[in-house]
């Protein structure tokens, strides 16, 4: 499969690394747009072929277009990009707020994808959401899949609306699960920890949590109920976390993340 990915920014050049590390796609299939001259070592060590600096007829010539670059720049590029693209291409979106009926309407396109990449992708354990037009098949919605799948995990939605949920579950989550781990750490030198110490302990128990959840069928509220005991530390600091209505506020952060998501998509048309 030849494929092209439009904007060499940090999402463009991980999915370009995974697709030629998981040998899905060919150093010789693949190519790159970016008027940045300066991404051209970085695409180098990717394709076999030079970085464009603009759309042009190779455009034409792929299967499958990637759209890496930052929403805003969209409506440019796409006046750019449409005398170029063909019918029978699929156009695989991984820009935040823009709708699949704004990337067809602009691009004169019927098979779009939609996809919500998260940080994590960077390192291979990222999740993606997506969703898709009509017009892909079951078998391009599987090639597609297992495409997205070289950067981590995949759930693929039926629903436009839930990449909006998704924007703020998992792909500013990373950032929210950051924000929660520094309050630990700083929590930890107050308590007199170093900095590296501090590091240590917060890093080591999230991971080692998340494996426990990954390597059992047990869910989150059995793994609180294990760790605690009655008139405990656990149950003690849960305690209080309760009563700071901290289960709300998490809600709140994360609805407000959501109709944030929203209106960026409304707002993109």
């Amino acid at each position: 499969m030849k494929v092209l990915i439009i904007g060499a920014g940090n999402m463009g050049l991980t999915y370009g690394q995974s697709f030629v590390d998981a040998s899905v796609v060919k150093r010789e299939d693949l190519y790159f747009i970016d008027h940045n001259q300066a991404k051209a070592e970085s695409v180098a060590r990717l394709s076999a072929h030079p970085l464009l600096l603009e759309p042009s007829e190779i455009v034409s010539q792929v299967e499958l277009i990637v759209l890496g670059v930052k929403p805003q720049d969209f409506l440019r590029l796409a006046d750019d990009l449409k005398p170029f693209v063909q019918s029978d291409q699929i156009i695989l979106s991984i820009m935040a707020g823009i709708q699949l009926e704004v990337i067809q309407e602009r691009l004169g396109v019927d098979r779009v994808v939609r996809a919500m990449p998260n940080l994590p992708a960077q390192v291979g354990q990222g999740m993606t959401v997506f969703t898709t037009s009509q017009n892909v098949s079951k078998l391009e919605v599987f090639t597609i899949q297992n495409l997205l799948n070289t950067t981590g995990k995949t759930l693929h939605t039926g629903s436009e609306g839930l990449i909006d949920a998704s924007t703020a579950i998992s792909g500013s989550g990373p950032a929210f699960v950051f924000f929660f781990m520094d309050a630990m750490m700083q929590t930890a030198r107050e308590m007199g920890f170093s900095d590296s110490e501090a590091q240590l302990l917060v890093r080591q128990t999230f991971l080692g949590s998340i494996n426990l959840l990954n390597r059992n069928s047990l869910d989150c509220e059995e793994w609180i109920r294990r760790v605690s005991s009655r008139g405990g530390t656990t149950e003690a600091g849960m305690q209080q976390f309760a009563s700071d209505d901290m289960l709300q506020k998490i809600h709140a952060g994360l609805e407000a993340a959501r109709q944030r998501a929203i209106a960026l998509s409304k707002g993109m048309g």
